[in-house]
């Protein structure tokens, strides 16, 4: 194989048994992140008294792949196979119904805490240096899916059948969401201000003491209750 002569990589080893390769071994970073941020600890601290024997897999641990397969193309807990079959950049990944098991475990109080903890993760990311320039806000709907009966899913605007959750972004970073069903408004004012409010919830203290800029496209328009008037 030739090799461009700006290019700095001296000799290509061009194999075909495929040994020791990956195509997500990008996807690893993401986990290793979660770690270094402690996310995946402060997930299991706040997931510990869903943990049924000290022998099990850390909800916490579980939780974050789990993320961590989303972000990689997942669209089921079962895709959770995908990180299981790479346990050379994964490590001993938990078992779908284990996935399951965990998800199943978190009621309101826990979803509380892994807020918290997410908030606790994104500050220290945002003190070493992923703090965007500006702060700013998005809220958007959009309709999911679904192609069986779920419990509180809809038939939506776009004639499907699924969900229509609520998001506020930042940037990239989802800050908050609400699961909607598919035939919640895209412009209900209750459901922005809730979410306008958790999205708040994660922003590190230093932020809310700047400027932050809300935006919101048009179905926003004919909401009865401006985001301003959420007290903060």
């Amino acid at each position: 194989m030739k090799v461009m002569g700006r290019s700095s990589i001296q000799k290509v080893d061009v194999r075909a048994d495929g040994t020791g390769l990956s195509s997500r071994a990008g996807t690893a970073l993401l986990a290793l992140t979660a770690q270094r941020l402690g996310l995946t600890d402060a997930l299991g601290f706040a997931l510990a008294e869903t943990r049924e024997r000290r022998s099990g897999h850390d909800p916490g641990r579980v939780l974050c792949d789990l993320a961590v397969m989303l972000a990689d193309g997942g669209r089921c807990v079962s895709d959770l196979v995908a990180l299981a079959s790479q346990p050379a950049l994964f490590g001993e990944v938990a078992s779908v119904s284990t996935a399951r098991r965990v998800l199943l475990s978190i009621g309101e109080r826990e979803l509380d805490r892994v807020r918290a903890a997410r908030a606790q993760a994104r500050e220290r990311a945002w003190a070493a240096g992923a703090a965007p320039a500006e702060v700013i806000l998005d809220f958007d709907a959009t309709p999911i899916t679904a192609h069986s009966e779920k419990e509180r899913a809809a038939g939506h605007y776009k004639g499907g059948f699924g969900f229509h959750p609520l998001l506020a972004t930042c940037g990239r970073e989802v800050l908050a969401a609400v699961l909607r069903p598919g035939n919640a408004g895209a412009n209900n004012a209750e459901d922005h201000l809730e979410v306008f409010e958790l999205a708040l919830a994660q922003l590190p203290p230093s932020a809310l003491d700047g400027s932050i800029l809300v935006r919101s496209d048009s179905a926003r328009a004919s909401c009865r209750c401006p985001l301003k008037n959420a007290g903060r």
